[in-house]
């Protein structure tokens, strides 16, 4: 399944099957931390009412014990998530997952930037992706899914392909679309990633976030049933990008 941003369902984080995804070392922490907010990595913060918040971690102090993320004041599920206390965030390095709660949230406005602080995190978790490599496309290639939108049929899809993994994708949705609600099938995608990698989909809408700054939309999809030249040729592609990423790193 791909729940690239979903917090992972820790029902019982004392328990001891979670203990080899359980990071408690302050240095240790403190050292992830800092590759958050140096990588510049997409957080994306969900209180428990269901608010949910798409920002980056801007800065650490861990004299004080705070940490602090970019915050949009206009964004009406910021307020949301400032009286709800509690989060949580979730963030990517590379291809590993890392959760961790949030709590004392504060909103901080100062006269060139607004911030949301929070209480430094005492542990946070740590998940592998393994079953499916997630990559973000090579922006050269303008990679597209193109679709009929299901409340409108008439209405014809050109939608941004932000990152693809064999499990799933996720899509830029431009602000003056209508939304697309979670759990939705769409039928007949068009997918074109680049030159040689293009396919027919059936794909589900699992999960709509509202991208900070602007009402555009990110919507993390499922492919559903996705026949197997489609997932050879979307493996070849998972795998092509991620040595191209690497090559980049090294140059």
């Amino acid at each position: 399944m791909f729940e690239d941003t979903r917090p992972a369902a820790l029902d019982d984080a004392s328990r001891p099957d979670w203990a080899p995804f359980r990071v408690e070392h302050a240095r240790e922490i403190a050292t992830l931390l800092g590759a958050l907010r140096d990588a510049g990595t997409p957080m994306v913060l969900s209180a428990p009412g269901g608010s949910t918040v798409v920002c980056t971690l801007w800065s650490i102090d861990s004299a004080q014990q705070r940490i602090n993320f970019t915050a949009e004041p206009a964004d009406p599920s910021l307020q949301a998530l400032v009286d709800a206390d509690e989060a949580q965030a979730v963030g990517y390095l590379d291809l590993v997952k890392l959760q961790f709660d949030l709590g004392d949230l504060l909103l901080v406005r100062g006269p060139q930037h607004c911030a949301l602080q929070a209480q430094w995190p005492r542990q946070l978790y740590r998940f592998q992706r393994r079953s499916a490599y997630r990559v973000r496309t090579l922006e050269r290639h303008a990679p597209t899914a193109r679709l009929r939108h299901p409340a409108m049929p008439e209405m014809q899809l050109a939608l941004r392909v932000i990152d693809v993994s064999v499990g799933g994708c996720a899509l830029l949705l431009p602000e003056d679309v209508p939304p697309l609600q979670p759990g939705t099938t769409v039928h007949d995608v068009q997918v074109a990633l680049d030159a040689l990698t293009r396919f027919t989909a059936r794909v589900q809408i699992q999960h709509a976030s509202a991208l900070q700054g602007n009402a555009r939309q990110r919507l993390g999809c499922r492919w559903s049933d996705l026949p197997p030249p489609a997932r050879q040729a979307l493996q070849r592609y998972v795998d092509q990008t991620q040595k191209h990423r690497r090559r980049l790193s090294l140059d």
